[in-house]
């Protein structure tokens, strides 16, 4: 019984995930101008900044309190990261594709 249950929980959660997909791409194509390497790439980039900036301070916060919660001061400094580096709008660098794609 509990195999049973277990197929139909994975197809549910199959069905979930592809209407996710199914309204995404409705809102996001309603939303969006059609998406193309040269124009996605300035927010990949950024993107990539904004997560290495805020994995450098959480990784010194993790560091500093060795797997332990961190201080109420470490989650304020580790939140002015993230509202520093929405705010900041520097021009991004170019980064080199090769032909396969990677970076």
């Amino acid at each position: 019984m509990a195999e049973h249950d277990e197929i139909k929980s994975q197809h549910f959660l199959k069905e979930i995930e592809q209407a996710i997909q199914v309204a995404n791409r409705e809102i996001l194509n309603q939303a969006l101008p059609p998406i193309t390497r040269d124009n996605i790439m300035p927010l990949v980039i950024s993107v990539a900044r904004l997560r290495g900036q805020y994995l450098a301070e959480a990784f010194k916060i993790a560091e500093n309190y060795g797997g332990q919660p961190p201080s109420e001061e470490e989650i304020e400094t580790l939140k002015k990261t993230v509202k520093c580096t929405k705010r900041r709008g520097k021009p991004l660098k170019p980064l080199s594709m090769s032909s396969n794609g990677v970076m």
